[in-house]
């Protein structure tokens, strides 16, 4: 199958980024609650 959409990586970077969440308030409540959960697998 063919993917359709195709979001180029430097606009995903610039909307989602880490950088982009750092700015902002809510930016940095999400990178805390994601930091509250870890990661899926502890190598």
């Amino acid at each position: 199958m063919k993917i359709n959409v195709r979001r180029s990586a430097k606009k995903r970077v610039k909307m989602c980024g880490f950088r982009k969440r750092m700015r902002t308030k809510g930016g940095r409540d999400i990178l805390k609650r994601r930091r509250a959960i870890g990661r899926k697998f502890k190598i």
